[in-house]
């Protein structure tokens, strides 16, 4: 059984074949360039928005610790009161 060759052809292939050929893998390559650019793009994009949650995560717990500290001071504050009511009624 014989296989048939792989023998390039190029001599089957018109000029105009052979420019339509390379003008398909011209816009294919700048398609390729303008995918890759939008991932960057898109990229810096989401870089940004991780960096702008992570702020606001830092400032969320920056207020939720000045919330506790203030909380802590209520606490120490009616211990206070307890402690003085409890004197005012002996």
């Amino acid at each position: 059984m014989q296989t048939p060759s792989n023998q390039p052809k190029s001599s089957s292939m018109t000029h105009e074949e052979e420019e339509e050929i390379q003008h398909d893998i011209s816009k294919l390559r700048d398609q390729v360039q303008q995918i890759s650019l939008a991932q960057k793009v898109t990229e810096a994009k989401m870089e940004g928005l991780k960096k702008g949650v992570e702020a606001k995560m830092n400032e969320v717990e920056a207020k939720m610790d000045g919330m506790e500290a203030k909380m802590n001071g209520m606490d120490n504050k009616m211990d206070e009161l307890k402690i003085n009511f409890n004197k005012l009624l002996q």
